[in-house]
């Protein structure tokens, strides 16, 4: 019941600004003494593990800064064995598992398309046959989106949106939640073959910005569409590929039908680097 109020809240209040709003503030100088408590609360209050950021809270501006902390070197291993992919995020398994008639698991009993996660039928369709998995990040967890693959970064897609939370509640109530949220759209080609991650934005999420071109952001008033890159900007398994200003949701779409997920459970949490599927 409380959680049908909030969602109802919500749907009167405007998302967009409000998440803007709450990204300024996470950004906010603050003097000094206010700023490090601020940041202390921050970690305390979630339970982060503060011995895997790459900096000590007190060198932190900002809670945003804090927010959107680099690992310390070595704090995730990246699965280099070849015909591999691996995690994204940190975080935890929403749902993950064959492409069947071009549609996604979003909760029981929901469902939605690839081709409206992508605004384009035609990338769409071809993920067919493919596999999906979709990794929820939490307010505790690292907030930096990692490629799955290597490869070479040809096109990228930024589809303005809603911001609608992404919590259960939201997952389960709320129709098409990740097709009408505000998302980046990121298509790499490798040696798996054709692998989509997509960034999906959420209330609080100020934007999201992108480490192979970092003149796309989001909720920038930016115009949605298609971006070619031309030459295509390589990229290694496990280098950074976005990031979250607050937490949200990343989507990995893999095209090839001879990729198998390894066995993952929803519910089960991730860790960045990790293997999620191989060449069968």
């Amino acid at each position: 019941m409380k959680d049908a109020l909030l969602l109802g809240t919500l749907g009167v209040v405007p998302k967009n600004l409000l998440s803007r709003a709450v990204g300024a503030a996470a950004h906010a100088s603050l003097p000094a003494p206010v700023r490090r408590a601020s940041v202390w609360a921050f970690a305390r209050a979630y339970g982060i593990d503060v011995s895997e950021a790459e900096l000590p809270l007190s060198a932190y501006p900002t809670v945003g800064a804090f927010f959107t902390r680099r690992l310390r070197p070595g704090a995730r291993s990246v699965d280099r064995r070849p015909g591999r992919a691996v995690c994204p995020a940190d975080g935890r398994v929403l749902n993950a598992g064959r492409i069947q008639h071009g549609e996604l698991l979003q909760a029981k009993g929901r469902r939605f398309t690839v081709a409206e996660l992508l605004r384009n039928r035609h990338e769409a369709d071809r993920f067919l046959g493919g596999s999906w998995l979709t990794v929820y990040l939490s307010p505790r967890d690292y907030h930096r989106v990692h490629h799955p693959s290597e490869g070479q970064v040809r096109a990228a897609r930024y589809i303005p949106g809603h911001l609608w939370p992404v919590n259960r509640a939201a997952v389960d109530n709320i129709e098409d939640l990740f097709c009408v949220n505000e998302r980046v759209v990121t298509y790499v080609d490798g040696p798996l073959g054709e692998v989509c991650t997509v960034m999906v934005g959420a209330t609080s999420v100020g934007h999201i910005t992108m480490a192979y071109d970092p003149a796309l952001q989001t909720n920038r008033g930016l115009a949605g569409g298609l971006r070619h890159y031309d030459p295509p900007r390589r990229v290694a398994r496990g280098d950074e590929l976005g990031t979250f200003h607050l937490g949200s949701t990343a989507i990995v779409l893999f095209a090839n039908p001879a990729v198998q997920l390894e066995k993952l459970e929803a519910g089960e949490m991730v860790r960045l680097g990790q293997p999620v599927a191989r060449l069968g």
